[in-house]
């Protein structure tokens, strides 16, 4: 029986007393076989009628036509629970339980609705319900029912919009129960695929189901029809009304030219005794297993009809002594099993749907040893079946890792990853994700699966064997990362395959390498985001002279929405869009840099304070190419600015030539470069990107060149990448475009950034800078392993992540329109909605007391986020009222345990990042006649 409630009615058991049972609504036809309720006005059930006459279910009809069919569902209250468990001990009611048949009583055996149930209905009397009983004790035991249960008031609940379906033996209406539509009278509404890998899904008509299956090729299935646990190659036609269950790739051939029209086509495996074998067995939809064989069909047909077209005898199918009554489907011995010389096959049961020109097929027939489904039945091997089904199962699982790799689906290989390591299936999936690894057309595919091979071994883990974020430069697989670096990704996949054999035999060791495989991929996410120099556009320009440096400062930016879905590989894979505002914290631009060229053929590094007069904080002179080779270690001192060396190829590296002979010849000398922020580490504000920025575009005109803000914005990714610190583009289109914009990527490489200018109604701007403010927490914000966290929920595509990269999008897109409304509270609702995407995003990015300074500040403002990746840094929020900064700090102080906050104000900045060439002492305020804002 089934039972589907679309939706849960309103019952009231507001002090209910008593018993009630629950039913659902059913035509009065089908009643006719099933048990239905007679109630009164009052909703007391006055009777149980089983198969009644016409007349007696017409009397339970509602208005509507219907009537309350039982559906097996009864709620006892707690008292009519008490009193039902009380009788268990009492004789003979204690024979139904383990307790009196331990104690040698005979077992009796009771109905719940048409001995417990009954016993309280309305209009039964204690003569008739006690003689209702079968023999003495059963009478006897009625007796006790009804003394303990008689008081209990037994009321019926129908469920309007219920239905109910009862699991018969019949093939019809187990096809009918799979293969419902949704725009049938039932509720129940089945996948027209579920768990299967179809090549050609348009032949599959509506109306038909398919499960755990691989269909090959051209395979038809009409509606009416189920094909379940079947691996077939096409083309093959099925027919309406079929059941097509453990059939594999063998069977293929024997199907292709059969017409298939209501049967039950079954392969089976089967043991007998120490011999396994597989028996195949074909029936009809509409045959009745028990039904004598002088009323019944098989294969839909009269027997009569059916001996006439084969040429099957009466006497081959039963004994002579067999009853007449016993001569049925069930018992006739149909189903070849084993021949003495020749192997059996799906064949060997077809010719009976065609049996023309057989006489051979039917010869063969008779010579095979026979067995009939009651025969069968003990000896079907049922762990052989299950070992089958899951062996298709995680076959056509392997497609779908193909499938969705290549054809960049977003559908998540997380569940099937998990299912193929409880199930041991690991081996064969890891050499599917090698295989596509290998492969695949483009580095973005490759990454992705190599990400997947990192879930499986860390699943092989199970739990144990340390975080799956940490280290992975161990030497052992230096071998494989060289190749993937040098391009050559099909060779570095196999080595990683050779090096991962090493490293399978501990949880320790599993995590271990998953890390490493997240380390390989990361190189690929490389490759393909550094697809975006092809955009970077570099001009001459005059070389300023000798000593003049060249200045550039920066303003810092805060991202209003969309953060998130411009990292790669979201970005590429997905689409990204994030609304950016370029901003002055305390009325300045806080980020800069300068370069000038020296006589001195070295580079001299200095990272000042927080000024651009401040004592050098760090200072670094590089002669040698050598002293080059850590600029992929982001924390190795001056890395990034002798990345930005290498990436605006200033230096050659890797090179024969020395350092010194390469900037004599290209440049008369050196470089000096300094470099300074006034935000605190971790501010979430986009410093080191926009740092970057400020770098690449002073070392290109330090050198003689020029490139304008959309080639920066790509430089920057470059060398991002080549710096291994990864991240997004949303920080150096906030801090080096001017004003408020919004920048896109589509899902696609190469990876190109479009930036838009967002056009804000006349004097709004002003308006944005009365009633935004920073409100520095003093938490620094704690991202280390934030980043890795996130691309490997997005490469597992978490349906979570997924919905949430879209809503990211979106969002940012709702914020350009209301910036350009100059709608302030949509603006706030945007910034709120904003912060919970970053929530799903990154989990345990909002500290405690964040969350408490957030808490407090709600009713003051319309909306508010951390800055950034979030954990820490910067708070912005947006207030209701302006110039609201003291009101802010008042409300702040006030509060325990937030250490030493601060509150700035900030002002969007229209000009976009300065650069100007000035004479020897940076302090100067002679300039050299340049003067130039970007």
């Amino acid at each position: 029986m089934l039972l589907s409630v679309p939706s849960v009615p309103e019952i009231d058991w507001d002090g209910f007393q008593g018993v009630r049972v629950i039913a659902v609504p059913g035509s009065q036809a089908y009643a006719r076989n099933h048990g239905v309720y007679l109630v009164d006005k009052q909703g007391l059930v006055r009777d149980i009628i089983y198969k009644g006459t016409e007349a007696q279910i017409q009397q339970c009809a509602g208005p509507d036509g219907t009537v309350p069919l039982v559906c097996g569902v009864v709620f006892f209250s707690s008292s009519a629970t008490e009193q039902l468990l009380a009788t268990h001990v009492i004789p003979p009611l204690d024979a139904c339980t383990y307790m009196g048949l331990d104690s040698g009583a005979p077992p009796i055996q009771l109905s719940l609705f048409f001995d417990i149930v009954l016993s309280m209905v309305g209009g039964m009397t204690e003569e008739d319900f006690v003689k209702g009983g079968g023999d003495a004790s059963v009478r006897s035991a009625r007796s006790v029912l009804w003394t303990a249960l008689r008081a209990f008031p037994l009321s019926m609940v129908c469920i309007p919009d219920a239905s109910y379906d009862y699991l018969t033996t019949a093939a019809s209406d187990h096809i009918r129960s799979l293969t419902l539509l949704p725009s049938s009278t039932s509720h129940l509404h089945f996948c027209k695929t579920a768990h299967s890998h179809v090549d050609q899904p348009l032949l599959l008509e509506d109306g038909s189901s398919v499960t755990n299956c691989l269909l090959e090729g051209a395979v038809q299935l009409a509606a009416g029809s189920v094909i379940q646990h079947c691996h077939l190659q096409g083309p093959l036609e099925i027919g309406p009304g079929c059941l097509l269950t453990g059939l594999t790739t063998g069977s293929s051939s024997a199907l292709q030219g059969c017409p298939l029209r209501d049967v039950v086509l079954q392969g089976h495996h089967v043991r007998l005794r120490d011999l396994p074998c597989r028996v195949f067995t074909l029936t009809g939809r509409l045959d009745d297993w028990q039904r004598p064989a002088e009323e019944a069909t098989y294969l839909n047909v009269p027997w009569a009809e059916f001996f006439h077209r084969t040429g099957i005898r009466k006497g081959d199918l039963w004994d002579a002594e067999t009853p007449q009554k016993d001569c049925c489907l069930l018992s006739a011995r149909l189903f070849p099993v084993l021949h003495a010389s020749e192997a059996l096959g799906l064949e060997d049961v077809l010719w009976l749907l065609a049996p023309a020109a057989s006489g051979d097929r039917l010869a063969r027939w008779r010579a095979a040893w026979r067995m009939s489904w009651q025969e069968l039945l003990p000896c079907l091997d049922k762990a052989a079946e299950l070992g089958a089904r899951r062996d298709l199962f995680f076959l056509q699982g392997q497609r779908k890792v193909r499938r969705v790799l290549l054809g960049r689906q977003d559908g998540s290989l997380l569940p099937l990853i998990r299912s193929a390591v409880y199930e041991g299936y690991h081996e064969a999936l890891l050499g599917t994700l090698d295989e596509v690894a290998c492969t695949a057309d483009d580095a973005g595919i490759a990454a992705r699966a190599l990400a997947c091979i990192a879930d499986v071994l860390g699943c092989m883990a199970h739990g144990e064997g340390g975080l799956r974020s940490g280290p992975a430069a161990n030497r052992e697989w230096a071998l494989a990362f060289g190749r993937l670096e040098s391009g050559d990704i099909a060779g570095g996949v196999r080595e990683l395959a050779t090096e991962r054999q090493k490293w399978m035999s501990s949880p320790a060791l599993l995590v271990r390498a998953a890390r490493h495989y997240e380390g390989a991929e990361q190189i690929l996410i490389r490759q393909a985001v550094m697809s975006s120099c092809q955009f970077v556009t570099v001009c001459p320009a005059e070389l300023p002279p000798l000593g003049h440096w060249v200045q550039v400062a920066c303003p810092a930016r805060l991202d209003l929405s969309g953060g998130w879905s411009d990292t790669p590989p979201i970005t590429y894979e997905h689409g990204g869009a994030v609304v950016d505002v370029a901003v002055l914290v305390d009325g300045c631009r806080p980020i800069g840099a300068r370069v000038r060229r020296i006589g001195e053929p070295e580079l001299r590094l200095a990272s000042l304070g927080g000024t651009p007069w401040g004592e050098a904080a760090v200072e670094l002179v590089c002669h040698e190419l050598g002293q080059l080779e850590n600029y992929c270690q982001p924390h190795a001192p001056g890395a990034l600015l002798k990345a930005a060396f290498i990436c605006t190829q200033i230096v050659q590296f890797p090179s024969q030539k020395p350092l010194r002979d390469q900037l004599m010849e290209n440049f008369g000398g050196g470089f000096e470069v300094h470099t300074w922020s006034r935000l605190p580490h971790g501010s979430g504000l986009g410093t080191s990107s926009i740092l970057a920025g400020a770098v690449m575009a002073a070392l290109y005109r330090a050198a003689g060149k020029v490139a304008g803000t959309e080639s920066l914005i790509h430089a920057v990714l470059h060398l991002e990448q080549r710096l291994t610190t990864g991240g997004g583009w949303q920080d150096q289109v906030g801090g080096l475009v001017p004003g408020i914009k919004i920048g896109r990527s589509e899902a696609r490489l190469p990876l190109r950034v479009e930036v838009e200018e967002i056009l804000v109604p006349e004097g709004f701007a002003q308006i944005l800078n009365n009633h935004l403010l920073l409100v520095y927490t003093g938490k620094t914000r704690l991202a280390r392993n934030l980043l890795q966290d996130v691309v490997r929920n997005w490469y597992a595509r978490l349906p979570s992540i997924v919905q949430n990269a879209d809503a990211l999008v979106n969002n940012a897109e709702e914020c350009a329109r209301a910036l350009r409304q100059g709608n302030l509270p949509l603006i706030g609702k945007c910034l709120d909605v904003y912060w919970q995407q970053k929530k799903c995003m990154a989990p345990g990015c909002e500290p405690l007391a964040v969350g408490r300074m957030m808490d407090a500040l709600q009713p003051y403002v319309y909306g508010q986020c951390l800055a950034g990746a979030g954990g820490g840094g910067f708070l912005y929020v947006l207030t209701k009222l302006p110039q609201q900064k003291e009101t802010l700090h008042q409300i702040l102080a006030k509060m325990e345990g937030l250490g030493n906050f601060s509150i700035h104000s900030i002002e969007v900045d229209t000009g976009g990042f300065s650069m100007e060439v000035v004479g020897c002492d940076p302090n100067s305020n002679t300039h050299s006649g340049e003067d130039v804002a970007m």
